[in-house]
C-alpha cells in the first residue's frame, strides 16, 4: 500500500527467527515510536521510559510497559543512568536500545549485566567511544586511509590556544565539539574575534548538551555539500550494522546539504551529485573505517564533498540517524529490524551486490521554529489541531505526538520526520509538495512555508545545492512565498469565495422553522480586499456550487465543496488544484489563509465597510528598540550588565538557552540599563 515503507517481502523470513523477549527504549519522541513499531512487527514486548512531563507521551502509549525515571531535564530522566539500569532490573528487559547522547560509561555499566542476558542493540564501547569522539575518530580515519578535513588533531585548551591554531590553520576556522553531533557545539569563525566567541559558546553548549566541554579545529570547507554513507557491518561481540562475522557493507548515501545552524533540514537519497566511481569510493572508505573499528550495528559516516568531487571525512554516527527512512525506502531494508538481528549475532542476510537504489526518497524535517526567525527559532505550544498527510500516496510520516501534545522547553521542537517516495526525484518531490500543502498543524509556530519553498526552487530542483543554500537563496532571511500576479488573483478569489460561501451558510437554517424564512435572492458580491499594503476591488458572483470573481479586471471561476468545517480545503481555480488551509478569522473580516505553505493574512470586507474603515483609528505600532525581548522560549543563563550599565549598540545583554543552543543577545541601540 506505501511504497515508502520497507519491504516486508524481504523481511519474512527473519520474523521465525528467536532475537529477543522484551526490550527497553531509552530514548523519546519519533525514535522511540520507530523502534517501537519494529519491535511490534517482531514480537518483541518493549518498554518505554519518560520523565514526568511526557506522562502522556504517545511512545508511552505504544510501549507494552513504561517507567517514569525523573524529572523533564534530560540529565536528571533519559540521560539519567542509575535510574535506567534500575528499570532494566525491574522489567527484566533482555536487550537495550540507549538514547544517542548518552555517554560510554552507561554502556560499559551494561556490560556488566551481560550475566544477566542484557544487551545493547548497537556497537560495542570501543567503537562507541572511538568514533564518538570526534578527535579520536579523526586519527583512526587517517590511520584508515580515509580522506580527512585539514586542521588541529588534539584539544584546544582556551581561547588564546584557539586563536593561535585558528591563524595557524587559515581562516574561516570551524570550531567543534569533540562529543557532539545535532550542530549543537559548532561555531564558524572567520577571525579572531569570533574564534574567541565561538569557543565560549561552543565549549558552554557541548558541556550542557553532552557533559564534555572538549573543543577542535579544523579548516571551514567553503560552500560543500554535505553527504552521508549508511554502513552496515558485522563482527563477533559488536553490534552494529556490520555482524559478529566480519561483514560490512554500505547503504548508498544521503545528500544533507540543505542546512540551518549546521543542522539538516531536507535529506534525500540518492544524490543528484555523485557519480558511480564518486559513490563506490566514498562506501569502501565507509566500509575500511566501520572494519578499522570493528564495528557491529548500523552506523554513518559523514563527508563534506567539494565542488571538484574531492571528499572529506567529517565523523561517524554510531547510532539509527535521523534520516534513515530515506535509505529504507531506496534499498527496502528496515534498519532497525537489522540492528536487533546484529545485536543476536546473526549474520548479514545480504552481500554489498544485493543493495539496490530503487527509486528516489525525501525528507524533510518538520520542526515547531518560526521560519521568519534565523530560518527557525523554537516555538513552544500545545497542537490545538494535529493531521498528518497520510492519504497522499507514497507518504511516511515518522512521528511522536499526536493532536493535543505539547512542545516544550525541555526537548528537541522536532515534530515529524515527512518522508516521500517516487520512481524519480521529480516524482518524489511532486509528492512532498503535495504531502506539506496537505500537512495540518495548529497551536505552535511551524517551518513547513520554509519546506516548501526549498523544493520548489529552481535551484534545489535542479541539484545544485551546498551547505550554504539558505543564506545563499535568502540573504536577508526567509520571507516566505513570493506570490506572482497569477498566484495573487488566486489567493484574493479563493479568499473572497470563501467570505461569500460563509456568508451564505449562516443564512441557512437547521430543520423546520416554525415561522416561514424568505430565501435570499442575492447573487453578486461587491468586496473589498486587503493583502499586505495592497487593497483590491472584487467582485464576487454566484453560480451553483462555484464562483465567478473577478479580481484586476480578468474574471477567475473558482469551485469547490466549501466544507468549511474541514482543515483542509481543496479548490479548484480556473482548473488549477490548490489545497488551502484556512487557520483563522474574525468579525472584524479578518483571516489568515495557508496558500501555496505560506500564511497570508488578509482583510475582506463590503464595499460599504471598506469606506467607513478608513475613520478607524489605527492601533500605533509598540516601541520596541529600548526593550531587549527574546525572540524564543528558553532559559537565562547568563547576564552580561546590571542595572545602570551603559551599553552600546550590538553589545551583548545576555545569553538565552532553547533547545539545548546557546544565542546571545545584543542591545539593538547604545543606552543606559
Amino acid at each position: 500500500k506505501n511504497l515508502c515503507v520497507v519491504h516486508l517481502s524481504r523481511s519474512l523470513s527473519f520474523f521465525s527467527l528467536q532475537t529477543f523477549e522484551k526490550l527497553l527504549i531509552a530514548n523519546r519522541g519519533e525514535i522511540a515510536c520507530r523502534v517501537i513499531k519494529t519491535c511490534k512487527k517482531m514480537g518483541i514486548k518493549t518498554v518505554a521510559i519518560h520523565s514526568d512531563v511526557d506522562a502522556n507521551a504517545v511512545h508511552v502509549k505504544m510501549a507494552d510497559e513504561a517507567v517514569c525515571v525523573g524529572p523533564a531535564p534530560t540529565s536528571k530522566s533519559y540521560l539519567n543512568m542509575d535510574a535506567i539500569m534500575e528499570v532494566i532490573k525491574k522489567t527484566r528487559a533482555q536487550a537495550v536500545s540507549l538514547n544517542e547522547s548518552i555517554c560510554c560509561s552507561f554502556i560499559s555499566s551494561l556490560s556488566l549485566q551481560a550475566s544477566e542476558g542484557v544487551t545493547f542493540i548497537g556497537p560495542d564501547t570501543h567503537a562507541i567511544q572511538a568514533m564518538g569522539d570526534k578527535i579520536e575518530s579523526k586519527l583512526l580515519a587517517k590511520n584508515a586511509k580515509v580522506n580527512t578535513i585539514p586542521g588541529f588533531d588534539g584539544v584546544v585548551k582556551d581561547a588564546d590556544e584557539a586563536v593561535r591554531i585558528a591563524r595557524e590553520i587559515g581562516y574561516p576556522v570551524m570550531i567543534k565539539a569533540s562529543a557532539g553531533g545535532g550542530g549543537k557545539g559548532m561555531r564558524i569563525a572567520w577571525d579572531d574575534e569570533e574564534t574567541r566567541e565561538g569557543f565560549r559558546f561552543s565549549s558552554q553548549e557541548a558541556a550542557s548538551s553532552f557533559g564534555d566541554d572538549r573543543l577542535l579545529i579544523e579548516k571551514f570547507i567553503d560552500n560543500p555539500r554535505h553527504i552521508e554513507i549508511q554502513v552496515c557491518s558485522i563482527y563477533y561481540y559488536y553490534l552494529v550494522l556490520a555482524d559478529k562475522h566480519g561483514n560490512a557493507l554500505w547503504l548508498n548515501e544521503r545528500e544533507c546539504s540543505i542546512q540551518r545552524r549546521n543542522q539538516k533540514v531536507v535529506e534525500e537519497a540518492p544524490s543528484t551529485f555523485l557519480d558511480p566511481e564518486t559513490r563506490r569510493a566514498m562506501g569502501e572508505q565507509a566500509v575500511a573505517l566501520a572494519k578499522a573499528v570493528k564495528y557491529s550495528s548500523a552506523g554513518t559516516v559523514e563527508f563534506l564533498v567539494d565542488s571538484s568531487k574531492n571528499f572529506y571525512f567529517l565523523e561517524m554516527n554510531t547510532r539509527l540517524q535521523v534520516e534513515h527512512p530515506v535509505t529504507e525506502c531506496i534499498t527496502g531494508l528496515d534498519l532497525v529490524q537489522e540492528m536487533i538481528r546484529v545485536a543476536k549475532g546473526y549474520p548479514l542476510r545480504h552481500k554489498q551486490a544485493d543493495i539496490p537504489i530503487n527509486g528516489w526518497a525525501v525528507e524533510c524535517r518538520v520542526y515547531a521554529e518560526d521560519p521568519y526567525k534565523s530560518f527557525g527559532l523554537p516555538s513552544i505550544g500545545k497542537l490545538s489541531q494535529y493531521q498528518e498527510p497520510l492519504h497522499v500516496p507514497s507518504v511516511r510520516v515518522d512521528s511522536g505526538i499526536q493532536q493535543g501534545s505539547d512542545i516544550s522547553i525541555y526537548y528537541d521542537p522536532m515534530i515529524s520526520k515527512l518522508i516521500t517516495y517516487g520512481s524519480n526525484r521529480v516524482e518524489a518531490l511532486k509528492r512532498m509538495e503535495e504531502a506539506l500543502d496537505n500537512y495540518v498543524i495548529r497551536g505552535v509556530a511551524h517551518n513547513i512555508s520554509l519546506l516548501r519553498e526549498v523544493i520548489i526552487h529552481p535551484r534545489f530542483v535542479q541539484g545544485d545545492i551546498s551547505t550554504k543554500f539558505l543564506p545563499e537563496v535568502y540573504p536577508d532571511g526567509f520571507k516566505g512565498h513570493k506570490l506572482t500576479a497569477l498566484e495573487r488573483r488566486e489567493l484574493l478569489a479563493t479568499a473572497a469565495s470563501l467570505y461569500v460561501a460563509e456568508q451564505l451558510r449562516s443564512q441557512r437554517f437547521l430543520g423546520t422553522p416554525r415561522i416561514p424564512i424568505a430565501k435570499s435572492k442575492r447573487s453578486s458580491w461587491e468586496l473589498s480586499v486587503r493583502l499586505g499594503d495592497g487593497i483590491y476591488p472584487v467582485a464576487v458572483s454566484k453560480d451553483g456550487s462555484s464562483f465567478s470573481v473577478e479580481v484586476d479586471g480578468m474574471k477567475l471561476n473558482v469551485t469547490s465543496e466549501w466544507n468549511l468545517a474541514s482543515p483542509l480545503l481543496s479548490v479548484t481555480i480556473d482548473g488549477t488544484q490548490r489545497t488551502i488551509q484556512r487557520l483563522s478569522r474574525n468579525a472584524s473580516g479578518d483571516t489568515s489563509i495557508q496558500f501555496l505553505g505560506t500564511v497570508y493574512k488578509l482583510q475582506i470586507l463590503t464595499k460599504v465597510a471598506a469606506e467607513l474603515s478608513k475613520y478607524t483609528p489605527e492601533k500605533a505600532a509598540e516601541d520596541t528598540s529600548s526593550i531587549l525581548r527574546s525572540p524564543m522560549p528558553g532559559a537565562v543563563v547568563a547576564v552580561s550588565v546590571k542595572s545602570g550599565d551603559t551599553v552600546s549598540e550590538g553589545q551583548e545583554i545576555c545569553v538565552i538557552e532553547a533547545m539545548k543552543m546557546q544565542n546571545s543577545m545584543i542591545a539593538a541601540k547604545t543606552g543606559k540599563v
